[in-house]
């Protein structure tokens, strides 16, 4: 059995490289553009007895098509995941036509290899909340309608689309898994929490800080980032295809998140935190929640850690050990 997972230097990518490993026979093969992105350590933080045998980190040119076509024509993978691509608006906000190109042509490269080399494995897509675009005036569901107003909402929506082509043209078990917001440990300080917990650590030890976020209003469907790959495990190992909602179900806002960050320290967060609307970005929505009824009816998943489970989770982890990876 062999699985591949593109971006396995990122948050997602190390924890399914975790999970496969611990959790199925045969190789996994971590793909990366550099592979000393990949941070051996961080496994090994997951899980002590972590066997590096059946481990292959394989530095790759997604854009290269014939190197992926060569990749996969000696492999025959049984699994992939593709998570790999910008994780977040801001990444496209400098060049976003070009990133946008360069997400969709990586994807395509995968898929039309596959189909070159008839291999219809099953594939994981990692799809994003984004793809909405507005408030959730009712949870978001997989019927719900996309108004994506972002190029990086654009490029995961028009790869969404191409999964649902795909699954019927070929009968292929594609799944698009729709991810609502995510964190963990792994994170880096260009997502708000992390960045707002490097801050509370920069206070706890005497800086002044004044910490500007767009609004404190700012409601999300938050999940810990290893259950969202377990479930992005489990849908693609049972052998299923289509749109999954991944979320909590559940909607906290950064006014409470906050609030419970500051508590931590023995601090008030109303003395550091400031709204500040000028650096909202167009068009973000205020709430965005998730109806994960799906996913939990065909195979049990749930999230189990709330937002706050998760955000003591990833302050411990800065405080106690990031320096030692």
């Amino acid at each position: 059995m062999k699985t591949v997972i593109t971006g396995a230097s990122g948050q997602d990518g190390m924890f399914l490289t975790n999970i496969i490993l611990n959790n199925t026979p045969g190789n996994v093969y971590a793909l990366t553009r550099k592979k000393n992105n990949f941070n051996i350590k961080k496994l090994k933080y997951l899980n002590k007895n972590f066997d590096t045998s059946r481990l292959r980190v394989v530095e790759i040119d997604y854009q290269n098509y014939n190197e992926i076509l060569k990749f996969f024509e000696d492999l025959k993978p049984n699994y992939i995941f593709n998570m790999m691509g910008p994780s977040s608006v801001n990444k496209f906000i400098n060049s976003p036509n070009n990133m946008k190109n360069i997400t969709i042509q990586s994807f395509d490269n995968l898929t039309n290899s596959l189909i070159e080399t008839k291999n219809f494995c099953n594939f994981y897509q990692a799809s994003s909340s984004e793809m909405y675009g507005y408030d959730s005036i009712n949870p978001f569901d997989e019927s719900s309608e996309f108004r994506p107003n972002s190029e990086y909402a654009k490029s995961k929506f028009q790869i969404h689309n191409k999964t649902l082509s795909l699954k019927e043209k070929y009968d292929w078990n594609i799944v698009s898994g729709i991810m609502f917001n995510h964190e963990s440990e792994f994170r880096n300080n260009n997502f708000l929490i992390m960045r707002l917990i490097e801050n509370v650590l920069e206070i706890k030890k005497g800086k002044n800080l004044n910490i500007k976020v767009p609004s404190l209003d700012i409601a999300r469907d938050w999940t810990y980032a290893e259950e969202i790959s377990n479930a992005a495990f489990q849908l693609t190992y049972n052998n299923l295809s289509g749109p999954y909602i991944l979320g909590s179900g559940k909607c906290i806002s950064l006014r409470d998140i906050s609030s419970f960050l500051f508590d931590l320290v023995d601090l008030d967060y109303k003395n550091f935190v400031y709204e500040n609307k000028s650096i909202m970005r167009e068009g973000e929505p205020i709430k965005v929640l998730s109806n994960p009824k799906k996913i939990e009816t065909e195979i049990g998943w749930k999230a189990k850690l709330d937002i706050f489970a998760i955000v003591e989770k990833m302050y411990k982890f800065k405080l106690n050990y990031e320096n030692k990876l």
